[in-house]
């Protein structure tokens, strides 16, 4: 059982839980700062949903800590991941405003724009060859999640895993396929990756 009100002492034997992948101790660290970091993304981002995303994204970096035991204090480590998620996450929310300006204005000029001639075959194959990259279990849960359109708790009861694990392998499938797409700038890519990172 963990002190609401943790020292010095026991926030470094929290973190070196953590650091032993004690769930416990990480579930207590999810708790006592879930709704601070939901709270100051949602003010940024105004969506709830991309809200979460800061969240899942803020508690998967500390669970995948090399050395989560080295943090000086958790607190400001926290609020410092959060703050930069979500500003990463802004840049992409005007990267979509800018996209969507853009496919209206093309819309407008030829009367004959349709989503296959921005999503182009070359960008599907793109897309394609970086998902069969994927390590052999996030593949299966990104196309579980993003193919099939099945929730998190299906997905976990399908593969018999839980939900926090459906959760880590869609980030790291998430990251891997932004990183490989993102060496890319045509306009097809960028609406690929928006389809992938802000679908629901």
């Amino acid at each position: 059982m963990y002190s609401a009100d943790i020292g010095w002492s026991d926030e470094k034997l929290l973190l070196a839980k953590i650091a032993a992948k004690d769930e416990k101790a990480f579930r207590w660290l999810y708790d006592m700062y879930r709704k601070k970091i939901y709270s100051y993304a949602l003010k940024v981002l105004k969506f709830e949903d991309r809200a979460e995303d800061v969240v899942h994204e803020v508690f998967l970096s500390i669970w995948q800590h090399e050395h989560p035991e080295s943090i000086d204090n958790i607190e400001s480590y926290i609020h410092v991941m959060a703050r930069n998620s979500s500003l990463r996450l802004l840049r992409r929310q005007q990267l979509e405003i800018r996209a969507n300006r853009e496919l209206a204005l093309e819309w407008k000029e030829t009367h004959e724009e349709t989503e296959q001639l921005i999503i182009t075959n070359e960008t599907g194959r793109l897309l394609q060859k970086a998902i069969e990259y994927l390590p052999p279990q996030q593949r299966t849960v990104f196309r579980l999640c993003r193919e099939e359109g099945l929730k998190y708790k299906e997905v976990a009861e399908r593969l018999s895993i839980s939900q926090l694990t459906v959760k880590t392998h869609m980030q790291q499938a998430l990251r891997s396929l932004r990183m490989s797409l993102q060496k890319h700038n045509d306009l097809a890519v960028i609406f690929v990756l928006l389809n992938i990172f802000f679908k629901r």
